[in-house]
């Protein structure tokens, strides 16, 4: 070997060795053993300071090694090898399976023509061959097909192993990644060594490992070609070329004791494969994000194997230079190359030197820049689409929250949370967690930004289970579902919630939903899941049953409607010192309903006592309670009587301002707060509170009755003490009720001799005793021993009523039978009823009219009490709802348009008690603005109208029409019994109307001489506090009402719908109509049940508080004498003025305080009894005249009671509405 610049390497002791170079890329080996002494520091000076020497040829490149290591002594660089064994085995296998398929094809031609041959020489000598001399032939052909049946299953078992169809298959395919990715971390570690060097396989800790994991490459690599259909394809794919360039260069380095980067930096491909693996196992399971893992994997693995392309050639140099123009450079160095080439950034720190990597950067550019600029903005995208609310709810330990999903807008959510998390309320400790498939927009997203302390939103539907895991939905306290009011298809908006309500039972059924629902048909839909359980606090709260039902209400006593509103929404106090309508309608605004357990103090007193006492001394307004029977069922009675008295743990329906007021009724003390005057300072009391005793219990009732005090009283002996006792043994202290008293009072002195005077007897045996009370004290219920006309009622075979006694019921009528013609309507005269003004068409959703008639014939109306119903509109509309309103009486149909004049005169709208204006078009209209247009032009078409003051007349005919035996002056025809006879109506101003309203702001509209601003909310306008308007977004708060409340939503529905029960809801799903019945004790029982009426103060016996009179008077002497609760007042709006007003319009003012001053033109709302022996001798009346001129008198919502005097100078009332009518019962 040439010398190289003098100064040859020496070794000690006259061996030869090899030098050591610290940059084998740079320098030369010199071997000379004659100059031994020389060094390698003066070898190297010398051969650089020496111009004139010749650089020789390089031969051989230094190889760095150990003395240990028996390398190469002339350090020959053995890359070839690597290289060649990898070639070898890949050209080497793809010329074999050539050649294989080559010599398969041949050998299939030629066999094809023989096979041909064979197979007609078989037919033709088949029939005179014998059997034997085919044997040898089938045996040779099931030798064959078995073969090919155990190479089948081989190739199966091997393609079960790698496909990951089973476990074991999943596993080997993750440990083959997983391995595949810790053989390209041995790399990145051996990249900081030289290209080749020399390595002990028995030391190199690396390289034993490298071992371990390429043979088993090697084995997978088998499985894979036995599995491999296709075997020339399978051996040009991407992971068997990755195999044959990593796996033989370990082999041949365990053999030359020597190591060769090489091309294991195409390991690097195997990322591809890394989006396929947590597929395997499950982690990605949406398209955007395995598209997302994918791209990244190509992306990230192209980068890494081109950065190792040029590690190997600039470290090694082009081969044709013999390796001199190398340069060092570290793998990440090439990584850094490899981004800023991509992205044209080039700064040219670092770059290429030899021809060889040059040309690859010339053609990776390429390639290179086309995946970068395709790549990375789609990756971009996939993150920045990434789901901003992708999360998962984590529950805050002792914190409950609750699912919100349905109908998520700005306006639906803003409603939702003004009144869920209004400061009336007591701490409201619930999370709010929305749930919706579309992202907020910028105003809602700033919206719960505002609340983010109590909300959170999620992206994702309640149908799919994997979302309403992730709101953890099976800890939820409840599930609101959102209803859509303004959708123009309401029953594919109630499908739609229906489905929720099906998904999220069917993940959970023990969860507690209220949803809302449009239409009142697609209530019974929810009746077919099988975990929807109302007992278990599941509510549908139908916005079309409860907006009709209030409309209805408002029919019997107007403005009944916007009381019932502000009652159950949640209303700040606005205080205006002004002596304004404002001011009083906003006092009573900021009242709500609120429940609360009564105290033990209350127990044994009857409800009016109680409801006094509260109202007195507590400034609360209790209007019912919760009785619960002996066997613990539970039902809300109304305003129920004197006859029912206070349990222990009653929970009472109060109306406050707010719910720390209502907590008084539970921390009351007679012992403590009985002297206290100021209600605020009624708290809770340090007094132990035991439970009365049984026997304590009904002597405390006994006494009451007989108005004695305890020591003074002897309704109870001590015989019947002991019998009390006995009865505290058979039934528990908690399920007997005070209430129960008298009765077994009664039982036991059936049974023993009595201490009773006959008439205390007689007076306690006639006591009424609960409804839910045991069968053998039920038989003294008088309400189960019918008066004189319900016993003429159940001797009839007449079916009155409906099969559960709650409304009046007439078999089914044909429509043709109760349409009107103009004329014919002209000459019925109608008054005292009630015009349904309804737009609609053949193609409109279905409203439910339903809804509306039910509540106006409910059963605790005598037949002559009810209000004819006269529908003004399309009959292709009507026809379609007529189905569901064929069973009521008294119902009649005009055809024609409520915006024709004609029509409504002909109808007698100007004597009518209530003018309802409907629309079922209302949701077909895109601009929200004009969504009201034809009810507002309805409402100005008839307040603009103009009548002839025909009352006059009227009353003078209507002499001719007074039935025999009945005259003006009867007491029957007094104004005391009947309605408070109004003026005659000469414009259409002062006919009562209640108009129906979708858009809020369009309120606006209705009255002309308002000031309302457009921006004000819909309560604080003028129509609406009049109850001249109703929207159905005043509905929105029964959701956050029933959530706290389920009682709520009950007595709600109690009081609007007329007595609608979940088991007639189960009926009317099953027949979609009402069902006649034949009159028993039980559905007669079921009239008694009080209704909302309107007392006139201008005669009767409260005339005297009518004038200057307080409020809280009126309140005790309603309560006291006729069981009649009082809860509001409907005054005159210019009833402040100093100056007489023209103006009719009136204003609610709801539970006013005690000393409120009253005025005589007042109407005060308050809860009537069911009045058994009102009809028995009217009943004969109205059904054997052909007048109506009673049953319009009758079916009057203002009334008074009977007074033996009035008070003097007052002036007389005009004359009724009735004896002005002649209406033809017959032909309605």
């Amino acid at each position: 070997m040439a010398n190289g610049g003098g100064g040859g390497g020496g070794g000690d002791g006259g061996g030869s060795s090899l030098r050591m170079s610290s940059n084998i890329h740079a320098n030369h080996l010199s071997l000379d053993a004659s100059s031994s002494s020389s060094s390698s520091s003066s070898s190297s000076s010398s051969s650089s300071s020496s111009p004139s020497v010749h650089e020789p040829k390089m031969d051989a490149l230094i190889i760095p090694v150990t003395m240990e290591v028996p390398c190469d002594s002339r350090g020959q660089r053995m890359w070839w090898a690597f290289l060649a064994s990898s070639m070898v085995t890949f050209f080497g296998g793809l010329f074999i399976i050539l050649l294989w398929r080559t010599l398969k094809y041949l050998w299939t031609v030629c066999c094809h023509c023989g096979g041909k041959t064979k197979e007609t020489q078989k037919i033709n000598n088949g029939s005179s061959q014998a059997d034997g001399t085919l044997k040898p032939v089938d045996e040779k052909e099931e030798a064959v097909a078995a073969e090919v049946g155990w190479m089948t299953s081989v190739k199966d078992w091997a393609g079960v192993m790698i496909s990951a169809q089973t476990l074991t298959g999943r596993v080997l395919v993750v440990l083959v990644f997983a391995l595949s990715i810790g053989a390209l971390v041995i790399y990145f570690i051996d990249s900081s060594n030289p290209i080749e060097s020399c390595q002990n396989f028995y030391k190199d800790f690396t390289l034993q490992i490298d071992m371990a994991f390429n043979v088993f490459f090697l084995l997978y690599f088998g499985l894979r070609f036995i599995a491999a259909n296709d075997k020339l394809w399978f051996w040009l794919e991407v992971n068997s070329v990755v195999d044959f360039f990593t796996v033989p260069p370990v082999f041949v380095s365990v053999y030359l004791n020597r190591s060769w980067l090489g091309l294991r930096f195409l390991r690097a491909l195997r990322l591809i494969q890394f989006s396929e693996i947590l597929q395997f196992l499950n982690i990605l399971k949406t398209s955007n994000s395995i598209k997302l893992v994918n791209l990244l994997s190509i992306f990230i693995s192209t980068w890494l194997t081109a950065a190792g392309f040029i590690h190997l050639v600039e470290n090694s140099g082009d081969p044709w230079e013999n390796f001199q123009n190398n340069q060092a450079l570290t793998y990440w160095e090439c990584v850094y190359l490899l981004m800023v080439t991509m992205s044209t950034v080039g700064y040219g720190d670092v770059y290429a030197k030899t021809t060889l990597g040059r040309l690859f950067m010339v053609f990776f550019i390429l390639g290179g820049l086309a995946m970068f600029a395709s790549y990375v903005p789609e990756i971009i995208e996939l993150i920045g689409n990434r789901k901003k609310y992708g999360g998962s709810y984590s529950a805050v330990s002792g914190r409950k929250h609750i699912v919100v999903c349905g109908h998520i807008t700005l306006e639906s959510v803003s409603n939702f949370l003004k009144d869920f998390l209004h400061k009336d309320r007591d701490d409201v400790n619930v999370e709010i967690v929305f749930l919706h498939n579309i992202s907020p927009n910028l105003e809602l997203e700033a919206l719960f930004k505002r609340h983010f302390t109590q909300v959170e939103f999620y992206q994702g539907s309640v149908l799919n289970p994997h979302d309403l895991a992730r709101v953890k939905i099976e800890s939820a306290d409840a599930c609101l579902i959102l209803a859509n009011k303004y959708c123009a298809d309401p029953d594919a908006e109630d499908a739609s919630n229906i489905m929720r309500v099906i998904s999220i039972k069917n993940y959970h059924p023990k969860i507690r939903i209220i949803t809302q629902m449009l239409q009142y048909h697609n209530k019974a839909h929810l009746l077919n899941i099988p975990s929807w359980n109302w007992k278990e606090g599941d509510d549908a709260i139908c916005l079309a049953e409860l907006k009709l039902g209030f409309i209805a209400q408002s029919c019997l006593a107007q403005g009944l409607s916007t009381m019932l509103a502000n009652l159950f929404s949640m209303r700040s106090f606005i205080k205006i010192e002004e002596d304004t309508w404002q001011k009083y309608y906003l006092e009573g605004v900021s009242n709500e309903m609120y429940t609360e357990y009564l105290s033990s103090a209350f127990v044994g007193l009857s409800f009016p006592t109680v409801c006094e006492l509260c109202f007195v001394k507590l400034k609360l307004l209790m209007i019912a309670i919760e009785y619960k029977s002996a066997n613990r069922e539970s039902r809300i009675l109304i305003n129920p009587g004197n006859h029912l008295k206070i349990q222990e743990g009653t929970l009472g329906f109060f109306i406050a301002s707010d719910a720390k007021e209502v907590k008084r009724a539970f921390f009351y003390c007679k012992a403590c707060h009985d002297d206290i005057t100021d209600p605020k300072r009624i708290k809770k009391c340090g007094c132990k509170r035991p439970k009365m005793s049984i026997y304590k219990r009904m002597r405390r009732a006994c006494c009451f009755d007989c108005g004695r005090s305890e020591r003074d009283c002897s309704c109870m002996s001590g015989r019947v003490r002991g019998n009390v006792d006995t009865l505290g043994r058979a039934f528990p202290l908690s399920s007997v009720s005070v209430n129960d008293c008298s009765t077994s009072f009664c039982a036991f002195e059936d049974e023993q001799p009595s201490t009773l005077s006959p008439k205390k007897k007689q007076r306690n045996g006639g006591m009424r005793n609960s409804p839910n009370s045991s069968p053998k004290l039920m038989r003294h219920d008088p309400l189960l021993i019918p008066g004189n006309d319900q016993i003429d009622n159940m001797d009839s075979n007449v079916k009155k009523y409906d099969s559960t006694g709650m409304f009046h019921w007439c078999a089914p009528k044909e429509i043709e039978k109760v349409i009107l013609t103009r004329s014919e309507a002209a000459m019925t005269v109608l008054s005292g009823h009630v015009v349904v003004c309804i737009f609609g068409d053949v193609s409109s959703a279905l409203i439910g009219l339903r809804n509306l008639v039910m509540p106006l014939r409910a059963s605790n109306f005598h037949y002559h009490e009810l209000k004819h119903i006269v529908f003004v509109g399309s009959i292709e509309y009507l026809k379609r709802e007529w189905e569901t309103l064929h069973n009521f009486p008294k119902v009649s149909i005009l055809p024609g348009t409520p915006l024709s004049r004609a029509d409504l005169r002909a109808v007698n709208i100007n004597l009518c008690d209530m003018c309802v204006i409907l629309s079922a078009n209302q949701n077909n209209i895109d601009d929200t603005s004009l969504q009201d247009k034809e009810c507002i032009l309805a409402s100005l078409n008839i307040k603009s109208m103009q009548f002839d003051d025909s009352i006059g007349v009227l009353q003078a005919n209507s002499q001719g029409f007074t039935p025999p035996g009945m005259d003006r002056s009867s007491p029957d025809n007094s104004p005391v019994h009947g309605m408070l006879h109004q003026p005659s109506i000469t414009t259409g101003v002062n006919i009562p109307i209640i108009t129906e309203l979708v858009n809020d702001t369009n309120v606006q509209f209705l009255d002309q001489d308002d000031d309302d601003d457009p921006d004000t909310e819909l309560y604080l306008t003028q129509p609406f506090a009049c109850g001249t308007a109703f929207a159905v977004s005043v509905l929105d708060s029964l959701m956050s009402a029933t959530y706290f409340n389920d009682n709520i939503l009950t007595l709600i529905r109690t009081l609007v719908t007329g007595g609608a029960t979940p088991e007639l809801e189960a009926l009317i799903a099953e027949e979609n109509a009402l069902r006649g019945g034949y009159s028993t004790p039980q559905t007669l029982a079921n009239r008694d049940r009080c209704r909302v009426a309107q007392l006139a103060l201008l005669d009767g016996p409260f005339a005297d508080l009518g004038d200057g009179g307080c409020y809280g008077d009126l309140f005790c002497k309603a309560l006291k004498t006729y069981n009649m609760l009082c809860f509001g007042i409907y005054r005159l709006r210019d009833a402040h003025l100093s100056t007489p007003s023209q103006c009719t319009k009136r204003y609610v003012i709801t539970n006013p305080p005690y000393e409120f001053e009253l005025v005589p033109t007042d109407l005060i709302f308050c809860l009537m009894q069911f009045d058994h022996n009102a009809g028995q001798s009217r009943a004969s009346l109205s059904h054997s005249s052909h007048s109506s001129q009673s049953s319009s008198k009758k079916s009057s919502s203002i009334h008074s009671i009977p007074s033996t005097a009035n008070r003097p100078n007052r002036p007389k009332s005009r004359e009724s509405r009735d004896k002005q009518k002649y209406v033809q019962e017959e032909r309605l």
